[in-house]
């Protein structure tokens, strides 16, 4: 078990004799944040009816999360690195629990913003730390494997979280699904102290570390590839509700049904790229990755095509761009295993950078040249996801390795 320990107290089993169960519990943690992270999503328009404000202003909720998770992650990871990890998942969920319940009783959207920072500043430290402990517990040859497990739990809120909130904004008002996250989140905070146990630890890392790791390039070149293949993906995700409305003129059901064809992707796509990464090896793994995702997306230029065959092509676009993440994930642990949570957690933060950057990219390309251009656009992003991963893996292979940020 590299740069970890487990002092367990009688009351508490190694994890090590049934990790698959503490994994398995992680990913039910992951799925609750991810369900109150992504939930809005769906709900934009009857939160905006509902408060009086402007759809713009209701989605600038989105992006608060997003920057402050970003923000908030690593440094926090690095001030409770020497703290047991029981009691960081504990404080990361109750302070998105009281986040949650503070959403769902705010009077408007002034009240929301600040509660949505301190929901992700408790995101931020839940799942870096459930990816760290799964590094750390799992056998070399199953990490890749225990790390989508963990992670599957986020990609599935993408598939229930999204059209569930969504339904339940429309029918019983937007309250109603930052109530039921924050009831969701109440077991999950007696799960975690009951299930992890009280001595598990990991070698120390502090703010030092986090400094080492991002004055370090192989490192943050390292990261970036995330945010540079996610920026690829969600340019024509972000906007494929009105691509699909004018090239198929589909509507609400059709658009919801695509919608839903590609969150089934994702925790598919998480599981199938935990057995690449173990079989093949992260790197190339992630090269195929790359190649199979700048061959998929100039496709949507070819847009309209026939129903069956847009579904089936949105599916496999979206379980090959969601094979990406376990390799990633072993990427960054192998780069300097002690420095593993701080990895997890800038890898965490980067996705929802990636996020931005692809809707931000994907919102120019509209303006300059039209719905069309997003494809072959997002494939030449996808092109320097390419160029990304094979630069940083050339450098790690020279040895200047992210491991040298760690202090002596």
């Amino acid at each position: 078990m590299t740069g970890a320990r487990a002092e367990t107290g009688s009351d508490h089993p190694d994890p090590r004799s049934n990790p698959r169960s503490l994994f398995l519990m992680l990913s039910v943690c992951n799925f609750v944040i991810g369900m109150g992270a992504f939930a809005p999503i769906g709900m934009l328009e009857p939160m905006a009816g509902a408060l009086g404000s402007p759809v713009t202003a209701v989605a600038g909720l989105l992006t608060v999360y997003s920057i402050a998770y970003a923000a908030s992650s690593p440094i926090l990871v690095a001030l409770t690195g020497r703290i047991g990890r029981r009691r960081v998942l504990t404080a990361g969920l109750a302070l998105f629990t009281l986040a949650m319940a503070l959403s769902a009783l705010a009077p408007g959207i002034a009240l929301l913003y600040p509660a949505r920072v301190v929901a992700a500043a408790g995101a931020g430290m839940v799942t870096p730390v459930s990816l760290a402990i799964a590094a750390a517990l799992a056998p070399p040859d199953r990490r890749g494997q225990a790390l989508s497990l963990v992670f599957l739990g986020l990609t599935l809120s993408q598939v229930a979280g999204v059209p569930v909130g969504s339904w339940l904004a429309y029918t019983y008002g937007w309250r109603s699904v930052f109530g039921l996250v924050a009831l969701m989140a109440l077991p999950c905070l007696w799960l975690v102290w009951t299930r992890v146990p009280a001595g598990l630890r990991f070698s120390p890392v502090t703010l030092r570390d986090l400094g080492g790791v991002l004055r370090n390039p192989v490192a943050l070149i390292t990261v970036g590839f995330t945010v540079v293949f996610l920026a690829g993906i969600y340019m024509v995700y972000t906007y494929l509700p009105p691509l699909l409305s004018q090239t198929m003129g589909y509507g609400r059901d059709g658009v919801s049904l695509t919608l839903l064809i590609f969150g089934l992707g994702a925790p598919l796509g998480n599981m199938l790229g935990g057995r690449m990464a173990d079989r093949l090896g992260p790197g190339r793994s992630l090269i195929l990755i790359c190649i199979a995702e700048i061959l998929c997306l100039p496709l949507f230029a070819l847009l309209p095509l026939p129903g069956a065959l847009l579904l089936g092509f949105v599916f496999v676009w979206s379980l090959v761009g969601w094979c990406f993440s376990p390799s990633q994930q072993l990427r960054l642990v192998s780069l300097a295993p002690p420095l593993a949570p701080v990895l997890m957690s800038l890898h965490a933060a980067s996705i929802y950078v990636g996020i931005a950057a692809g809707s931000g990219l994907g919102a120019m390309v509209l303006e300059s040249a039209g719905l069309m251009a997003l494809g072959p656009a997002a494939a030449v992003v996808a092109l320097a996801a390419l160029g990304v991963l094979i630069l940083s893996d050339r450098a790690a292979r020279r040895g200047v390795g992210a491991a040298q940020g760690r202090r002596p």
